[in-house]
């Protein structure tokens, strides 16, 4: 399975890559190890889900968009994600879905908090046949 995700250093900050077979299963997977910084992905049931859209001049920007977007909606809903569908990244537009709960303090024992996504060392590229999308989250 080429779908993963992954963390790297970065000072006090934490970097989250995602890797896909396609750009958008790249975006998929960098929002999954985004969740993975805040609790363990498995932990969160998936009971409604949430459309994202979100535009940016390049592809780049755009996964810091949709990863912030993401962040803007687990704060203002009070809610956690553990699946993430891109359903349509074409040009400067993005379209997907987030699914997950909403957060019971009661079962989902946050590490941190995620403040956004930043432009440090933000990257979207193919790799080895693989896309890699990756940027640095502010903690």
């Amino acid at each position: 399975m080429s779908a993963r995700w992954e963390h790297f250093a970065h000072g006090a900050d934490i970097g989250v890559r995602g890797i896909g077979s396609t750009e958008a299963e790249a975006f998929e997977q960098a929002a999954l190890a985004m969740t993975a910084v805040i609790i363990e992905p498995a932990a969160v049931a998936v009971r409604e889900s949430r459309k994202v859209e979100c535009a940016a001049p390049d592809h780049e920007l755009l996964l810091v968009e949709w990863l912030n977007a993401l962040i803007y909606l687990m704060s203002v809903e009070r809610m956690l994600f553990s699946r993430f569908a891109v359903e349509h990244l074409e040009r400067s537009r993005l379209q997907g879905e987030a699914a997950g709960e909403k957060l019971d303090p009661a079962r989902h024992h946050a590490v941190v908090e995620v403040k956004g996504a930043t432009y440090t060392m933000l990257s979207v590229r193919q790799q080895g046949g693989l896309w890699v999308a990756q940027t640095v989250v502010d903690v």
